[in-house]
């Protein structure tokens, strides 16, 4: 499945990009694309393996991202190619330093008001963003094409968000579909602490997608990205006059 915001503008030359620059567009490439290999990296943004290598290890030094696995076809004497992931501070290096207050406002509402309360707000923030973009989904007749819509609204949303295809297209097999992934989550550390923005956040993905999904993993809960599955070919999803997924 391609995606127009897998491409990435090229630089013909690493000395042609700024350190900072560059080690910025390198950890949101891994963010998106995790678990990545270096030769990956290089291909989706245009630069020579040498320049990436040198941004992950500076981003291995500092600890933004990590090694997490090893996939891919052998090489050399019978050494796979090391994949990379954004780490815990990565992920913190790419939010900015306001969770900790997100945190506490929420711990006092909560306390205050109740968890019910923690709950509504996730709902209604959760809502602006379905509200953006639920008319243009709608207009789309095919699950993958509402998928393909909704990478671009979350990346937009600083999501890092991508799409990949699960088993054979029209086959009988289970869990045929796609696979929706968040490689970043700006609200990481609050959702760690309060489930109910996740929750919040996988029943608007039914209702703009127009199907049942599935959520598989989360950063909440110290999995390298977020996933999502959405089956092909499912029931449409429907909604009471309260607005209830069923």
């Amino acid at each position: 499945m391609a995606h127009a915001r897998d491409a990435y503008p090229a630089y013909p030359d690493a000395a042609a990009a700024p350190e900072s620059g560059a080690r910025e567009r390198v950890l949101r490439a891994v963010s998106r694309h995790a678990p990545v290999t270096a030769a990956r990296l290089a291909a989706l943004l245009g630069i020579s393996d040498t320049a990436v290598r040198r941004q992950l290890d500076a981003l291995l030094d500092g600890g933004l991202v990590e090694v997490r696995d090893q996939i891919g076809p052998r090489r050399g004497r019978g050494r796979p190619a090391r994949a990379y992931v954004v780490s815990d501070a990565g992920h913190h290096e790419l939010t900015g330093d306001y969770d900790h207050l997100a945190g506490e406002a929420l711990a006092f509402l909560e306390e205050t008001s109740g968890p019910a309360a923690v709950g509504s707000f996730a709902q209604a923030r959760i809502a602006r963003l379905e509200q953006r973009y639920a008319a243009h989904l709608a207009a789309l007749p095919t699950s993958a094409e509402r998928v393909e819509a909704l990478v671009a609204a979350l990346t937009r949303e600083g999501f890092d968000a991508s799409a990949r295809p699960v088993g054979i297209p029209g086959s009988a097999a289970p869990r045929t579909g796609i696979q929706l992934c968040q490689g970043h989550c700006p609200v990481q550390a609050v959702a760690a602490q309060f489930p109910q923005f996740c929750d919040a956040e996988t029943e608007a993905f039914s209702r703009l997608l127009g199907v049942h999904v599935q959520r598989l993993a989360t950063l909440a809960h110290g999995d390298h990205v977020c996933t999502t599955f959405v089956p092909a070919d499912a029931p449409a999803v429907t909604s009471d006059s309260e607005g209830t997924t069923r």
